[in-house]
């Protein structure tokens, strides 16, 4: 799977991964994976919506449900966070949230780290990642082509759910090893690089 190219000067949204990418999460997923019974190399969310049985169904989304409001409380800003999201702001570009977690998850996520955020799409608004449907519906929201809207996360769902739409990407590695590096169109530690790469273009 190659990047899309990257072209800085027609940005006009910046639109943002939740966990690990604008706020700190430490979900145990393979604590909750061994709750559920979901075998490692099978999608969790797809595990859970193919169970048969409705009240285990319930069960298990409860479980993640639960797990999900916990890690909410607490989380805090990724280093840079606040600074790309002034940055944005000031520079009138469009931004939104989409997540693989619940909307009132990621609602309360966005409020207890005081994030200027106010369009969050959630697994319950559209399939989740790495389906491209989330981010083509907000560039049709907002009256924008695919190349216009870079997609910003930190693991190969959000490269794949960009790549997917037809859509730029940028991959935040927190300092770590980027293992997917080959399939972002921009690689940056940590969000306020991202400043950096668009400074061209905006001052």
């Amino acid at each position: 799977m190659p990047a899309v190219q990257l072209d800085t000067s027609s940005i006009k949204a910046i639109v943002f991964d939740l966990d690990n990418t604008l706020v700190s999460s430490n979900m145990n997923f393979t604590w909750l994976r061994e709750q559920i019974g979901c075998p490692t190399h099978i999608d969790l969310l797809s595990f859970v919506d193919d169970i048969r049985c409705p009240q285990e169904t319930q069960q298990a989304h409860q479980m993640i449900l639960q797990h999900e409001m916990d890690d909410a409380q607490h989380s805090s800003p990724m280093p840079g966070c606040l600074k790309l999201l002034e940055f944005i702001n000031q520079n009138s570009l469009k931004t939104a949230i989409i997540t693989r977690n619940c909307e009132q998850a990621a609602k309360q996520k966005v409020e207890h780290n005081h994030l200027n955020i106010e369009r969050i799409i959630s697994r319950e608004h559209f399939p989740p990642k790495p389906a491209p449907d989330s981010l083509l519906a907000l560039a049709d929201e907002w009256a924008l082509s695919a190349h216009q809207v870079l997609y910003v996360g930190d693991y190969l769902y959000d490269l794949q759910a960009a790549y997917n739409a037809n859509m730029p990407s940028c991959l935040v590695t927190q300092g770590e090893t980027a293992q997917f590096s080959q399939h972002a169109s921009l690689v940056v530690d940590y969000l306020h690089e991202i400043i950096d790469a668009l400074s061209g273009d905006y001052q």
